[in-house]
């Protein structure tokens, strides 16, 4: 990829012992990539996850953010955002998506997941990262699947994040094993 540019996301976490504070550092990659150093597959999955804005239900918000789950196969699921005037009711792109391809295809690998947000009051020029719940759907998705998935991450223009694996925007997790 010719202008790419690494990117690193630090993130300190504190906890205390009895006797003393301890530091655990974690860093975060992803490649913050131009659309012209996409490849053609990588192109075309953003400009159809785009075209997706349309659908998106978001009367109160107007932040309209559309997702595309490439499974291994080929088939490409689609998810929008969808308020609802009681906030908690709706649902980000990004579980629509990941929901229906569990749903319809649950022995199938999500190989990448493509997100893309327009702001109807400014232009979004940046990466929009998924929110917390959706961070968290993603990497149920990923053990389920056992192994990461290629997260792209958009707005309506600018530059693309490319990530490997959710573990680097949610290094601490919650996984099963936890329970």
């Amino acid at each position: 990829m010719r202008c790419a540019d690494t990117c690193s996301f630090p993130i300190l976490v504190v906890s205390l012992s009895e006797t003393m504070v301890e530091k655990i550092q974690y860093q975060s990659e992803g490649v913050l990539v131009d659309e012209s150093d996409l490849t053609t597959d990588q192109r075309q999955l953003l400009q159809k996850t785009r075209g997706l804005f349309a659908n998106a239900y978001a009367p109160y918000s107007r932040f309209r953010v559309a997702a595309i789950a490439l499974l291994e196969n080929g088939i490409m699921v689609t998810g929008t955002n969808q308020e609802n005037a009681a906030y908690p009711s709706g649902l980000c792109a990004e579980r629509v998506a990941l929901f229906q391809a569990g749903s319809l295809y649950p022995d199938m690998a999500v190989k990448t997941l493509c997100i893309s947000a327009k702001n109807e009051q400014k232009l979004t020029d940046k990466p929009v990262s998924p929110c917390g719940a959706c961070l968290q759907v993603i990497s149920e998705s990923e053990y389920r699947q056992q192994k990461p998935m290629t997260l792209m991450l958009a707005g309506e223009s600018g530059k693309i994040l490319l990530i490997e694996g959710v573990k680097n925007l949610l290094p601490f997790r919650f996984l099963p094993h936890a329970l």
